[in-house]
């Protein structure tokens, strides 16, 4: 450490001021920059004027389907322990509220706190939908879960003001959009750096969904979205840990937050998306600001290009290579004991996110593909009765994962990560290899979209873990009618113990 009398002496001989030179000079760039600028004036545009008297049937439709996804997964993930670990915070901390937290008991809080509870539940066995792709440049990771963060803040709301469904479904598909606008246009370094953007950016959509319910002022919306930006948070490394789920139930929380002080007069920035110290800018070094401007509802990213639905409750970057799996155990009547080698070929964009050579946990098997091989070739299935501990760490789990090994191929990874590209290659112990690649047209896709009776079936599989089986048939009668209830408190009777 510098001395006082060290300090005068360079003082003395200017070496101070050669010092800080440098420094200063660096701070003036030697060209221009141009920073992102209008975007928070265009959402806050988008929010004020958004109707539900003006928003496409498809999109409303497809609201309705996610929905029905959101809220089985809410419902499933409660019964895990990191969720039950959330609700005891949220007891010792939260008087009782107008709001629900769902799950195995009955239970209510606070707006944000019920926010935060079921937003949690809904991410925590990595089941929740994934936003979609489109250019090659954004990779999957960086777009968003778009439902759990904005469901569970406008559920909040909604259910504290006694709202209408017609205006539960607005604000839900208002910040839907406004997600899955900003996920879209920030540039994707804001994921490769290891931000996660499902908490990053869901405090965005959860904030926009509760100012539109609220009704707040334009300048009151400018601010609740400058809170956002302070409050966002989510770091990769807690992938495959209880902290993941709690991204998006923090992504409502806050966002709930956010517009709650903005209501009560607590300002902020006016652009807290726009300029050198903006969200953009700072976490992501820019946006494409055409993805998002001129693109707030043309047509609703809901739609076009839609979202994808999970067949299997993990990292969705693995499933279409679970698939490539399950058809060549099938279509080869490959048994457990005939396997002697695995192999998965893929690209950065599955490898890097699936990070765990070897699973412990329930929580590391979510982004493992060794365990997702492994529970494919030992049981032809890898469902919410898989992802356990007890079968993670079971001894005939971990004598297969020791035999897959994941390999970066280059030539896939020229292709781009538009798609979830892989092949997967067995080595039989009786010689025989066999190979196949994933199907670029995955299940849940825009390609191979799940089918009503494919969502009721995950619908009830996920509620079956709370609801009896009388209240799951009323509960998917009620999403799917949201529109013509007066009080979106009907919903929520149908889906509680």
């Amino acid at each position: 450490m510098m001395t006082r009398e060290q300090f005068l002496k360079l003082c003395a001989t200017g070496t101070v001021g050669a010092l800080a030179a440098p420094v200063a000079a660096a701070r003036q760039p030697s060209t221009p920059r141009a920073f992102p600028a209008g975007v928070t004036a265009a959402v806050v545009a988008f929010i004020q004027q958004s109707r539900f008297d003006r928003m496409p049937a498809n999109a409303i439709a497809e609201a309705k389907r996610c929905l029905v996804d959101g809220f089985g997964v809410i419902l499933a993930g409660a019964t895990v322990r990191g969720s039950a670990i959330v609700r005891d915070y949220v007891k010792a901390t939260s008087a009782q509220g107008a709001s629900t937290v769902l799950g195995p008991d009955r239970m209510s809080a606070a707006a944000a706190h019920a926010a935060l509870a079921n937003g949690a539940s809904g991410h925590a066995m990595d089941y929740d939908d994934t936003q979609l792709s489109t250019t090659p440049d954004r990779v999957f990771g960086l777009l968003t879960h778009p439902t759990v963060p904005v469901l569970s803040a406008s559920l909040a709301v909604a259910e504290r003001l006694g709202v209408s469904g017609r205006a539960f479904l607005e604000a839900f598909l208002t910040g839907f959009e406004v997600e899955c606008r900003i996920a879209e246009a920030i540039n994707p370094k804001h994921y490769v750096r290891g931000f996660h953007s499902t908490g990053t950016i869901g405090v965005f959509g959860a904030t926009a969904s509760a100012a539109k319910l609220m009704t707040l002022t334009g300048a009151q919306t400018a601010h609740a979205l400058g809170i956002a930006a302070s409050l966002s948070a989510g770091l990769r490394v807690n992938f495959g840990s209880m902290t993941k789920p709690l991204h998006a139930g923090r992504a409502a929380e806050n966002g709930v937050t956010a517009a709650e002080l903005a209501s009560r007069g607590f300002t902020a920035g006016d652009d807290g998306l726009d300029g050198e110290w903006g969200f953009f800018q700072v976490t992501g070094g820019g946006a494409d600001l055409a993805r998002i401007v001129p693109a707030l509802g043309r047509p609703f990213s809901i739609v076009t290009p839609g979202v994808s639905f999970k067949p299997y409750p993990c990292g969705s970057l693995g499933h279409p290579t679970m698939d490539a799996m399950l058809k060549l155990v099938t279509d080869h009547d490959v048994k457990p004991e005939q396997i002697a080698r695995m192999r998965v070929r893929a690209g950065s964009n599955i490898l890097n996110p699936l990070r765990y050579a070897t699973a412990k946990t329930e929580l590391e098997a979510k982004f493992c593909l060794p365990f997702m091989m492994s529970s494919i070739a030992l049981r032809r299935r890898a469902g919410i009765r898989e992802f356990t501990d007890e079968f993670v760490s079971s001894a005939p789990v971990q004598a297969m994962m020791a035999r897959v090994e994941t390999i970066f191929d280059r030539d896939i990874e020229a292709r781009g990560f538009d798609k979830m590209r892989s092949v997967v290659e067995v080595d039989l112990v009786d010689g025989r290899k066999l190979t196949q690649a994933s199907d670029e047209r995955y299940r849940g896709g825009p390609e191979r979209p799940f089918t009503r009776a494919d969502l009721h079936e995950k619908f009830t599989d996920c509620a079956s873990l709370v609801l009896p089986a009388d209240r799951i048939q009323r509960a998917l009668d009620v999403i799917e009618s949201l529109e013509r209830i007066g009080d979106v408190r009907e919903l929520v009777e149908n889906l509680r113990v």
